[in-house]
């Protein structure tokens, strides 16, 4: 059964969706996507919690991006969320594990699960391509951007490394398929956010606070500083493990394999306080 609802904070509506019966988990969404891409996942674990999905600014029917980004503002929605839900546990991917991520430096989760976090520790996270990907953005080159984050992040694997040129034409015909379409839409949206994750790369020791069960997970077929990433966080968060999900890449929320899930039921199954 699938219910929707909208919350208010601070003249902000935010709609949140929500799929399956049991104790609350609210999923936060990636940059460059909607919360359409995680219904599949949602769906999935709908057997044993109530999945709560919503869109963050600047996607969908979600309220617009001011005109600059503080996570402040992000972490502000997804306290909205929680509260209205009166879910602690939480699910973040990509960008939206940076979210989640500071967020558990203020907000009391039982459980955090982690799929391919953004977020730079130990400079272990490319930010390099930042200043080549703004300046496609500001001037309105969408195909450039795309292709500029994919060679930087190196999302493509083996064919990020052909010429840009090549991956621009590919990238405007990744613009005409409904995906592509959304992410040339969010493209200025996502440029504030991987700006504030920059602003944040700091030591893995900012998120020793972390007092939540944390399972920091990357896919086999993730690009390789997903794994440093995690094991660096892992070293020095108290209650945190790490999984690497055989045959997933960064989209395997997203395509939710049976065998995809399978860790992340398993890890919101378990015991709610932090052992």
């Amino acid at each position: 059964m699938v219910e929707n609802q909208v919350i208010t904070r601070d003249g902000i509506d935010i709609t949140i969706q929500s799929i399956g019966s049991g104790p609350g988990l609210v999923v936060v969404v990636g940059g460059g996507v909607t919360s359409k891409l995680y219904r599949k996942f949602a769906t999935a674990l709908a057997g044993q919690s109530t999945v709560h999905l919503y869109n963050r600014r600047g996607r969908a029917e979600a309220a617009a991006r001011d005109s600059g980004y503080s996570i402040a503002e992000d972490i502000d929605d997804l306290a909205a969320v929680l509260e209205s839900t009166g879910s602690r546990n939480v699910v973040g991917h990509s960008g939206g594990g940076f979210v989640v991520l500071r967020a558990a430096l203020e907000l009391p989760f039982d459980r955090i699960a982690l799929y391919d976090a953004a977020v730079n520790v130990d400079n272990l996270f490319p930010i390099d391509y930042l200043d080549d990907f703004e300046a496609a953005v500001k001037a309105g080159d969408k195909a450039r951007a795309i292709a500029v984050v994919g060679r930087g992040l190196r999302s493509a694997g083996p064919l990020s490394s052909l010429p840009l040129g090549i991956q621009i034409a590919f990238a405007k015909a990744f613009l005409h398929t409904p995906i592509g379409r959304t992410m040339g839409e969010i493209l200025p949206a996502t440029m504030l956010e991987v700006r504030e994750i920059q602003a944040y790369s700091g030591p893995a020791e900012d998120y020793a606070g972390i007092a939540a069960k944390v399972l920091l997970s990357t896919g086999a077929w993730s690009q390789p500083y997903y794994s440093r990433v995690n094991d660096a966080l892992a070293r020095v968060m108290p209650h945190a493990q790490t999984e690497v999900v055989p045959r997933s890449g960064h989209d395997g929320i997203n395509i939710a394999r049976a065998a995809f899930v399978r860790p992340f039921a398993k890890f919101f199954s378990g015991p709610i306080s932090p052992s």
